[in-house]
């Protein structure tokens, strides 16, 4: 009886090792990419705004393509939100601000592009378009 009890529960451990949920193994390496993230808070100025919104532009016209295959992605970030702010922290963002980020292998190499976006998207939109555009293209390669 001792050595039936024992077969069961060998079994029974065997057939629960087995069918465990393997995620982390399954789990594929993330692609290769290039992230736009647009930092903001609550409160947004004019200028804010215009970096999102010309950002959000050069990204869904000039990276169409790129924006459905997943190696351009635009994130727009609420720091005021729990989320947001664990995102922030990683960072060290504390108000509004602009990445451009590239991933490789696994590894982020980040460019904050704060403050040319501050000294470009409002008053000089098209160069920010075209600087924006030029560091995403030197990004991808």
């Amino acid at each position: 009886m001792k050595k039936l009890l024992m077969f069961f529960a060998l079994m029974i451990g065997l057939v629960s090792c087995g069918s465990g949920d393997n995620t982390a193994a399954a789990k594929s390496p993330e692609k290769d990419r290039v992230e736009v993230i647009y930092f903001h808070g609550k409160q947004r100025c004019a200028t804010c705004m215009a970096i999102e919104k010309n950002a959000k532009e050069v990204v869904n016209t000039l990276f169409a393509n790129e924006l459905k295959n997943g190696t351009v992605v635009f994130k727009t970030v609420d720091i005021s939100t729990p989320e947001g702010e664990k995102i922030a922290d990683k960072y060290e963002v504390t108000w509004s601000s602009l990445f451009v980020n590239k991933w490789k292998d696994g590894k982020e190499s980040r460019n904050n592009l704060t403050e040319f976006g501050f000294g470009n998207a409002r008053k000089n939109p098209d160069g920010f378009k075209k600087g924006l555009a030029d560091k995403i293209r030197q990004s991808l390669k």
